[in-house]
């Protein structure tokens, strides 16, 4: 850590998330964060975002092993593409590093246990980048969940999609691409913390139609996930369709309908019916990134276990895994749950002021 006792970020792939929504992110988590280096193999986004954040230490791919060993961070960032987060993080731990790391965590459920094995044995802390929960919107729903406004939760049923360009690697198979990676990966965890458990069982359908920006991986997919006590959530996902994000949670004498639902810029909405009369409360644009940031730069200086943590991660990507496997096999897959010890909750919840995009170097984002 620096002299202040913040821990210094290195922030590895500088492409559409890193710079819109990750950089700036540390002025905000700036009480306990600091960004210290950036890796990329693009020379104008190494020059460019090194001197709009004031980061002189700048090292390609090729160089990030002795940026791991240069003394300069304690933790690593990594928001590079899905098919590179294990590699990249385990090679962070083994040296030592902490690391941050963007969803889905990996692409298998090796991948994931691969990076849980680096962390534990190296002592670093390992965290999944579901900003969600740290969100007083979702925060706020598990609450009004738990706290049986809805009566005893029954279904569970979300949309997410969006349109993306053709050439984007959303659409590249061995970059991870595909919806559920993508989009369905919010639906996934959204239905677990909204049920406060895990699914027993996934069927789902996917399809890609004649669109030559799917020659490689799913347009869109649906899924049912069941859960114990016959619960039953409900989502479809799309990267070609027009842009909607929201859930509905259905209880026994009421429901919670939150939209947009994981986006992490604009205003949210929750609509709470109950006894046939509807509610609406709007919750703020906030930057849900340095809340992330600040929280796990907590858990490294404290050493607490985060809440997302890397078993968070694995538990998605193992019910990704079979969601695909039930849309290839036409089958109903069964899942054996794991043990989950945290959940996210209010507490969980940080607020700081919401960020304007910045002027992007090299890059597009997938609806441009």
């Amino acid at each position: 850590m620096n002299g202040a006792g913040k821990v210094r970020y290195a922030v590895a792939g500088l492409g559409h998330i890193a710079q819109t929504a990750i950089l700036p992110a540390f002025a905000h988590a700036s009480e306990n964060s600091e960004l210290a280096v950036l890796v990329s193999n693009d020379e104008a986004k190494r020059r460019e975002l090194g001197d709009r954040y004031a980061v002189s230490n700048v090292y390609s791919y090729a160089d990030y092993d002795r940026m791991l060993h240069s003394g300069l961070v304690d933790a690593v960032y990594i928001a590079l593409p899905n098919h590179m987060h294990c590699q990249y993080a385990v090679r962070a731990a083994e040296a030592g590093r902490h690391v941050l790391c963007e969803k889905p965590m990996a692409l298998t459920e090796v991948e994931c246990q691969r990076m849980l094995a680096a962390a534990e044995a190296n002592d670093v802390r390992l965290m999944i980048a579901y900003r969600l929960h740290f969100e007083e919107a979702n925060l706020k729903a598990v609450e009004l969940v738990r706290s049986g406004a809805i009566g005893p939760p029954r279904l569970f049923a979300s949309v997410f999609c969006r349109q993306v360009r053709p050439g984007d690697i959303r659409l590249q198979r061995g970059a991870g691409g595909g919806s559920v990676y993508d989009m369905g990966i919010y639906c996934v965890n959204a239905a677990r913390y909204l049920f406060q458990d895990e699914p027993i069982e996934v069927a789902a359908t996917s399809a890609a139609g004649a669109d030559p920006r799917f020659e490689e991986v799913d347009e869109m997919v649906t899924a049912t996930m069941r859960f114990s006590g016959d619960r039953l959530a409900v989502f479809a996902c799309s990267l070609g369709a027009a842009e909607v994000s929201s859930y509905r949670i259905v209880g026994t004498v009421g429901d919670l309908r939150v939209e947009p639902a994981y986006d992490y810029v604009g205003e949210r909405t929750h609509h709470l019916t109950v006894g046939g009369e509807t509610r609406q409360e709007i919750f703020a644009w906030r930057d849900q990134f340095a809340a992330e940031i600040s929280y796990f730069s907590r858990c490294v200086q404290e050493g607490g276990e985060p809440e997302p943590s890397g078993h968070e991660g694995l538990a998605d990507v193992r019910i990704i895994e079979a969601i695909y496997r039930s849309a290839t096999d036409g089958i109903a897959v069964p899942i054996e749950p794991l043990q989950k010890r945290q959940r996210p909750a209010m507490s969980q919840e940080m607020r700081y002021p919401r960020v304007e995009e910045p002027e992007l170097v090299h890059v597009r984002g997938p609806m441009e």
